[in-house]
């Protein structure tokens, strides 16, 4: 009897049933919280820096407008004058109030009078492309302006 006590008992495994459940919701979590970005950046966009930096919460209201020199690829064949993105292609300063517009239109109703236009202008681009661009929202009555800078020290 004796020696029936002094064995010992083997341990149960571990189960791994739960294992592709575990697996499946990190990735279905994953896969609703990760975004993607689905514009490429035709213009070089290096960003001033500014000391007081708000953040605009909702995207959903926003219509971003690029402003700099063409990448290296399409510098060959554009040259090296600021240009202007709007989604995926390069445009001329006629053609931001009619995209501004049309941006516009596929949102809400609800939220169409707290759209901001975001401009994100390279340091390096002179100051009339700006204002030609703000005299072109001006047109099409969009007021809300937002320029997009880094956190830091402007100095």
């Amino acid at each position: 009897m004796r020696s029936i006590r002094n064995k010992k008992k083997a341990q149960p495994a571990i189960s791994t049933a739960a294992l592709p459940d575990i697996v499946f919701i990190l990735l279905f979590f994953f896969m609703t919280v990760t975004t993607i970005k689905s514009e490429t950046l035709l213009v070089d966009n290096n960003l001033p820096q500014a000391n007081q930096v708000k953040k605009l919460e909702k995207k959903d209201r926003v219509i971003e407008i690029y402003v700099g020199r063409p990448n290296q690829d399409l510098a060959k064949v554009l040259g090296s004058e600021p240009r202007i993105q709007l989604n995926n292609k390069i445009a001329h300063m006629s053609e931001v109030g009619p995209y501004v517009l049309q941006e516009l239109a596929q949102k809400p109703d609800a939220i169409r009078n707290l759209v901001t236009v975001s401009l994100k202008i390279d340091k390096d681009v002179n100051v009339g492309v700006v204002s030609d661009i703000k005299e072109e929202l001006r047109k099409v009555n969009l007021l809300k302006v937002n320029y997009t800078v880094f956190q830091g020290n402007p100095l």
